[in-house]
């Protein structure tokens, strides 16, 4: 069996799968939060063995300062995701004065004869995970993976333009994440890279449709065949690739099928040494440029060709820094804040790390983190100018500017970036959820309608952020049944989110189901103490006067306190 990672295992009878963050037994699903899925995966890799507090809190929690309960709950967590009695324990026995020990059987999907995709386990009616922010982790050869990523998309683009027959449809395809053939584990964060920026560069093509990297990274360490994922996510291509790397030699491959026959249409093998891929981007650019009947307007060229930074050390602290900002926690946050600051030391001119900050201060913001609220706000813009100052074709920096512009209530602003992340990348599913996002805020419900239904298009396993927008849509048109079904779905998709709560509890005021939405009100009130109707109006970025009077109302009826 392959050691416990991103890849899928079972333990006992609960299919664990790390990439969505649930543990699946028949029909039943349970979601597990970031942590508490590490520690399991943790305990995992090493079955049977015994397993201290200290070294879970140094390899897990990755030696930060956390208080003694921290694991303890963690653990209890564990215990009641898998129904499991600390007293009589059939998974997870608690060794006195030693630490912990996972007990039960781990075996691999396929010996146990499990189906090879998660979604064969789940109700069709279930929504199914994604992550908010790409798991890009670090790397040490982004300059590679760059330049491979313009050598790939544009090969695509040879074989769509000469043997296709959409219809007039463009051609869409997911890329799966690339497998890592290295001895070295530490290359997932390569082949992770070069997965996300081919799926980038391909988003900034007008003329072929691109699932979000948020979906492809959900079948990481899966074996389903194409034809399957063609029919999941309605996409005509896949690319699929691996990368294998010794000292300074990289050996890619990448091929693409046709979902339609499971054929392979396209297949390519790249033997490179890191300090050629310049040279070699140049000329393979140049030879399929020529040989093509493709039309690629001016700005998309332009676009294909920038690079965010050319210092590999550089862009290893990036990844690092997008890696821990995936965990959504203020500890975490401020991690990611340190890796982004130490690329920038080494490439002051790396602007989506500049970027990347100013979404850390905003989320701050929006999150009550900070101490310092207009002083974080006022970093936060200007880092996301200094960013597009830096870097006009990046669609993730206009992200961060139209979010720290939402944030500030600066929703003219906020409009105008977000539409700029998707004149650069047509098919960038989060510029989608921002304008969505926006068109809310500014009392545009039907347009956010659309707005997310397209995200949502881009990225099929969309998780909690789309459900919100949508049921948030939903609540301002007055649809509160629809509102009730979206945004409970939201919930269940995470629990610890303040928002979602908010705008589920007005939406049970209207629908007459008070006592349901007292009690949300009151799980709102554990998650965050010091909410109020005041925070609320402070924060929260709606521009009209009356939709806001509207929303205080309904959460006032629902119990929360001025």
């Amino acid at each position: 069996m392959k050691m416990p990672g991103h890849s899928e295992f079972l333990i006992a009878d609960w299919r664990v799968a790390p990439a969505q963050g649930v543990l699946t037994r028949g029909h039943e699903v349970v979601r597990l939060e970031p942590k508490a899925m590490d520690v399991l995966v943790y305990l995992a890799s090493r079955p049977g063995e015994v397993v201290t507090r200290e070294e879970l809190e140094r390899d897990v929690w990755r030696g930060a300062l956390v208080g003694y309960d921290a694991v303890t709950n963690t653990v209890i967590k564990l215990r009641k995701a898998l129904q499991d009695d600390a007293r009589k324990p059939r998974f997870l026995a608690t060794i006195p004065k030693k630490g912990y020990q996972l007990i039960a059987s781990i075996t691999d999907p396929e010996d146990a004869g499990a189906p090879g995709s998660l979604a064969n386990g789940v109700p069709e009616t279930l929504p199914r995970p994604w992550r908010r922010w790409p798991a890009w982790s670090a790397g040490r050869t982004g300059t590679f993976i760059a330049a491979l990523a313009v050598i790939v998309v544009l090969g695509l683009m040879s074989l769509w333009i000469v043997d296709r027959n959409h219809g007039g449809e463009p051609p869409s395809i997911v890329v799966l994440p690339f497998e890592n053939l290295s001895a070295d584990a530490m290359q997932d964060y390569l082949a992770d890279g070069i997965t996300e920026d081919i799926i980038t560069d391909l988003s900034k093509l007008s003329k072929i449709l691109v699932i979000a990297s948020s979906t492809s990274s959900t079948f990481k360490g899966k074996r389903v065949p194409s034809k399957q994922i063609g029919t999941d996510l309605n996409v005509q291509y896949v690319l699929r690739g691996s990368i294998q790397r010794l000292g300074d030699k990289v050996r890619v491959t990448a091929q693409l099928f046709d979902t339609n026959t499971g054929i392979t249409t396209w297949a390519q093998r790249y033997d490179r040494t890191v300090a050629q891929v310049f040279a070699v981007q140049d000329e393979v650019t140049r030879s399929i440029v020529e040989a093509l009947a493709v039309k690629i307007t001016n700005q998309e060229e332009s676009l294909l060709a920038q690079r965010a930074t050319n210092d590999l050390r550089a862009y290893d602290y990036f990844q690092e820094g997008q890696r821990l900002f995936n965990f959504s926690t203020r500890e975490y946050s401020e991690q990611a804040r340190e890796a982004y600051r130490k690329a920038i030391e080494l490439d002051p001119g790396y602007g989506r790390a500049y970027g990347a900050i100013a979404v850390t201060l905003a989320f701050d913001y929006r999150r009550g983190w900070t101490d310092t609220p207009n002083e974080t706000l006022d970093r936060g813009l200007e880092l996301a100018k200094k960013a597009v100052a830096l870097d006009h074709g990046s669609p993730q920096i206009y992200f961060a500017l139209g979010f720290v512009h939402l944030a500030r209530k600066e929703f003219v602003d906020a409009e105008k970036a977000a539409a700029r992340s998707l004149e650069i990348a047509p098919n960038y599913a989060d510029g989608y959820g921002l304008l969505a996002l926006i068109s809310n805020s500014i009392g545009q419900p039907r347009r956010a309608v659309a707005l997310v239904t397209k995200g949502m298009r881009l990225n099929p396993y969309f998780t909690w952020q789309y459900l919100y927008v949508l049921g948030t849509a939903y609540y301002m048109l007055g649809d509160y049944d629809a509102a009730i079904t979206t945004l409970e779905e939201a919930q269940s998709r995470n629990e610890n989110v303040v928002q979602t709560k908010q705008l589920l509890a007005a939406s049970y005021v209207n629908a007459g189901r008070q006592d349901d939405a007292e009690w949300v009100v009151d799980r709102l009130r554990i998650l965050s103490p010091t909410a109020t109707l005041t925070e609320i109006e402070r924060h929260l970025p709606i521009e009209r006067p009356e939709q806001m009077r509207a929303l205080l109302d309904d959460l006032r009826k629902a119990g929360l306190p001025e």
